[in-house]
């Protein structure tokens, strides 16, 4: 399966679970696009602390400055009218 298609899979269904159970009335829906990060195994428990902890974190790091370093460290090029 392409990265594209999961992510239209989760799109759709968590769109789907969130209309239907009426937990967002106002769900406008998710943005276009996404971004896909790979990390090695041995990352793993850090990355699950991170994700422990992202409320916290992101309360001194917005979730574009964290993005955009990102897309800086991977060395991918992109256009800023695109991100946000």
């Amino acid at each position: 399966m392409t990265i594209s298609k999961y992510v239209e899979q989760i799109k759709t269904g968590s769109t789907n679970w969130i209309r239907r159970e009426s937990i967002y009335p106002n769900w406008p829906g998710w943005q276009d696009g996404y971004g896909g990060f790979t990390e090695s195994w041995k990352e793993k428990d850090r990355l699950i602390e991170y994700i422990k902890t992202q409320e916290t974190h992101h309360r001194n790091v917005t979730f574009e400055e964290e993005y955009r370093k990102l897309l800086e460290d991977a060395g991918i090029q992109f256009d800023e009218r695109y991100l946000f």
